[in-house]
């Protein structure tokens, strides 16, 4: 039986047990000289997917142009991948980690949380697939 809520997503519901979990978060409220320097987000990112015990197998990021731009960073991890999107100009990063094993993305989120201190957060998680199946 699925359900199909709001936003015109289908939900499936089954006993069998998920493929990973995907993380998505809006972060607000950062103070923007936190969100242009690169070198600074990525090391950031890699720390926060490292202390949740995932596993990196490369990552990438780019700096938008202007002092004052924002970055944006992806991670290929051996459990699937992590991304996070910053606008410093909006005072807001987006951020997503998407988990096919044991490491929580919760766990990554909160050492990212720690370091951008948002005023607020919005999370959102997204049971994916199912195994058997």
């Amino acid at each position: 039986m699925a359900i199909t809520d709001n936003s015109m997503r289908t939900v499936a519901r089954s006993s069998l047990p998920l493929v990973g979990m995907h993380l998505v978060a809006d972060l607000f409220g950062i103070r923007p000289e936190l969100l242009t320097e690169e070198q600074a987000i990525v090391d950031c990112l890699l720390e926060a997917l490292r202390k949740a015990d995932f596993n990196v197998l490369s990552h990438c990021s780019h700096k938008f142009p202007g002092e004052e731009s924002g970055v944006t960073a992806l991670v290929l991890l051996s459990e699937s991948h992590a991304a996070i999107h910053t606008y410093p100009e909006h005072e807001y990063a987006a951020i997503d980690v998407f988990s096919c094993g044991m490491p929580d993305p919760a766990a990554a989120l909160a050492h990212l949380r720690n370091v951008l201190q948002p005023t607020e957060m919005s999370v959102h998680r997204q049971p994916r697939g199912r195994v058997g199946e």
